[in-house]
């Protein structure tokens, strides 16, 4: 059983769409050294981010939000603009909601839980943060349209760093510490390691 993901597929070379007719009509396909590669238990996951604006623009109200079926409709001719109506035609098409505040909060949180085990793991050390964090965090990911992707940027270019800063200060200076603060000052994030 495999499972095969290819990301962003509205980047690849058209020739790679054509390799999926063959998977698709027969099953199988065949290698550059004539060997045939058999697909019988294997799901092909193509991701695409065609038709992510009409995906955004219809669910930007979480009450008004369509079903699947009709979101799936309102995008089919971007995708069709994009990829072969023959192999539109031998596809599921499943189109995904955007991440709301409160899954956004919850990857945050995941993400922060992350940063206090390291830390806890490496030096001992506890890792507190408030809601401040969170919203801050939150505040930023919506600032673009990357969401979820955007939580990991701003933690490894913004947070990670300031603290490992601070924290290998310490080291230098032989200084024990036991508690790492993170909160928000001013729209930034301020810390302080005691």
């Amino acid at each position: 059983y495999s499972v095969v993901l290819l990301d962003e597929v509205e980047k690849a070379h058209p020739d790679v769409m054509e390799l999926f007719f063959q998977v698709f009509d027969k099953g199988t396909l065949e290698d550059g050294e004539g060997r045939m590669i058999d697909f019988k238990n294997t799901i092909i996951l193509l991701t695409s981010n065609v038709g992510s604006d009409t995906i955004m623009k219809l669910s930007a109200d979480p009450e008004l939000l369509p079903d699947p079926a009709a979101l799936a409709e309102a995008i089919r001719p971007e995708l069709v603009g994009q990829f072969p109506a023959a192999l539109l035609g031998r596809m599921i098409i499943v189109p995904y909601y955007p991440l709301h505040g409160d899954v956004l909060r919850d990857i945050i949180q995941l993400k922060l839980g992350k940063i206090v085990r390291r830390v806890r793991a490496n030096h001992g050390a506890d890792v507190v943060y408030g809601d401040d964090v969170v919203d801050l965090v939150l505040t930023r990911c919506t600032e673009s349209e990357s969401g979820a992707r955007n939580v990991d940027a701003i933690l490894t270019r913004t947070l990670l760093p300031a603290i490992s800063t601070e924290i290998l200060d310490r080291m230098a200076q032989a200084t024990p510490f036991s508690r790492v603060a993170v909160s928000v000052t001013d729209g930034e994030f301020a810390y302080e390691i005691n």
